[in-house]
């Protein structure tokens, strides 16, 4: 069983120039008074926290699922998280995981009331940024349909809707090398229901 006291840490500087000594330090000393001993140290260097990309929080996670620490302590939550529903999507994975979650500038703490708090208090703004979006979402489409604007994907020119056709018809090429033939110009999900189409009833056909 890991033990209650192993924690990782996690650092993120946005730009090469930045040094990590500040956050490093500043976590290693809390560590110290909270009596938690740092067992992973996770830095990325030069990746926005905006990326899905970054490397060493993907390892972190990973870690994280495989229980290797009980304890995640970050700086601040604008260095561990791209946006209030990403943090919160941590937050839940760790709550389930039992793991405590601490950022040390904005004072929380899951295991503690306010900590448990801030959890509820982030629940509901992910779900207000999510319904915000919606609405602008919305509100743009209904907006460019009002002036006439038409909404969704275009419809599959009749050319390269017979090109694929005849390209399902006479060749046994996959629907990925169908859609290099055309350049890519249609998606997969199109070409891969013409290409059903054909076969099948070629299929049907043959019986």
């Amino acid at each position: 069983m890991t033990s209650i006291n192993k924690a990782a840490i996690y650092i993120r500087v946005s730009t090469a120039s930045q040094n990590t000594d500040l956050q490093k330090d500043g976590l290693v000393e809390y560590a110290k008074r909270a009596n938690l001993d740092i067992v992973k140290e996770y830095v990325d260097i030069a990746v926005s926290g905006r990326k899905e990309g970054r490397p060493a929080l993907r390892k972190l996670m990973k870690a994280a699922t495989n229980l290797e620490f009980k304890t995640v302590v970050v700086w601040k939550f604008d260095r561990f998280a791209r946006s209030v529903s990403h943090l919160l999507k941590a937050l839940e994975a760790f709550n389930h995981l039992d793991i405590r979650f601490i950022s040390v500038q904005d004072q929380i703490d899951t295991d503690s009331p306010m900590g448990k708090a801030m959890f509820t208090i982030i629940g509901a703004m992910a779900e207000l940024e999510s319904s915000l979006i919606s609405e602008r979402v919305k509100a743009g489409m209904a907006a460019a349909k009002s002036r006439g604007k038409k909404i969704g994907r275009p419809k599959t020119p009749p050319y390269l809707v017979t090109q694929i056709e005849e390209l399902a018809a006479n060749t046994d090429l996959s629907i990925n090398k169908i859609r290099t033939k055309i350049k890519e110009r249609a998606s997969r999900a199109v070409v891969g229901q013409i290409v059903k189409r054909i076969r099948s009833q070629k299929t049907h056909a043959a019986q």
